[in-house]
């Protein structure tokens, strides 16, 4: 027969267990999902993932794709967009990034000066071009000259300039172009100081591929849940957006873009977010043409970086 001491002990310790359960069940409920991202039309879709998830959305915006990367390597946030030029620099390092979706193609374009007599790739022997190292645009600027039969160490001059500056650099006279990605190539064409030479094509075999949906291996092991509830978000927030240009429009001109700008960038943006067999070999072969043009000193195992479930043959 228990006496009062021993029931008053397991009360006690039933309390604890319901109180820890209670409290575990409100932190899972309560968990915020960091996501980063630029305030871009492209890069627009999880300032709506409230909109089809109940969990709490913390978006945090950058300017600097690398900067993002960081943040999630070191915890800061739990999904990310980049560009995939950035993503497999990184798994070509052995870090644990982890492709969870889709974010967007094209995006791009190599523009000069409205009043210059540039009319080929190659009328760029000589001249000035502005680019930020390591990114995409960078790879498209290098695949570019590459093309038109240009040495970008020798027949042209490259300096880095941020993307914010590009545009005050060519309207000045400083540069004679730059290889960037929307809303600055429009608004260069639109103020009247710039014109596209360029979009990205296909004569690598990458096509128009641009950016993605990050996350770590860590929490896409620990907490699939999570990440399958992020990629229903993103899918119908990109569905969304795409079958509503209007909508579009309106919620990236949020960001402080005037709106004639964006709906000619919006010309140059697909948004997506579904991986099939055409987009895994053309993220193989730019990152094989990152390895020859020296940006990774080694190959990642590219189907690695999805997130399982993801790749069409899991379907």
């Amino acid at each position: 027969m228990m006496t009062t001491k021993k029931i008053l002990c397991i009360f006690i310790a039933l309390s604890f267990l319901t109180l820890v359960g209670c409290q575990s069940a409100d932190q899972e409920a309560s968990e915020v999902i960091r996501v980063g991202t630029w305030k871009t039309a492209q890069t627009i879709q999880p300032f709506l993932y409230s909109e089809w998830t109940e969990k709490e959305i913390s978006v945090l915006s950058f300017t600097n794709p690398g900067d993002m990367k960081t943040a999630l390597l070191a915890g800061s946030l739990d999904f990310c967009g980049t560009t995939l030029v950035t993503a497999i620099t990184a798994a070509s390092k052995g870090e644990p990034v982890i492709i969870v979706a889709g974010l967007s193609n094209r995006c791009s374009a190599l523009v000069v000066g409205a009043d210059s007599r540039i009319e080929t790739v190659l009328d760029l022997a000589g001249k000035t071009i502005a680019y930020v190292p390591g990114t995409m645009h960078h790879l498209l600027l290098l695949e570019s000259l590459e093309q038109a039969g240009l040495d970008p160490q020798k027949d042209v001059e490259l300096i880095r300039i941020d993307f914010f500056d590009m545009g005050q650099a060519l309207a000045q006279g400083e540069i004679d172009a730059f290889y960037s990605g929307e809303p600055y190539p429009s608004i260069a064409l639109l103020e009247g100081y710039g014109r596209i030479l360029a979009y990205p094509d296909d004569q690598q075999g990458f096509g128009v591929i641009n950016s993605a949906m990050l996350s770590t291996k860590d929490l896409v092991d620990s907490k699939p849940e999570m990440v399958r509830e992020i990629q229903q978000a993103h899918r119908e927030a990109t569905l969304y957006l795409e079958n509503d240009p209007a909508v579009w429009l309106k919620a990236a001109a949020e960001f402080g873009t005037d709106e004639a700008v964006l709906e000619l960038s919006l010309t140059n943006i697909d948004l997506f977010y579904e991986i099939d067999e055409v987009y895994l070999t053309q993220v193989q072969n730019l990152a094989d043409r990152m390895l020859q043009q020296g940006m990774i000193e080694r190959l990642p195992d590219i189907r690695s970086m999805f997130a399982p479930g993801l790749l069409p043959e899991s379907e």
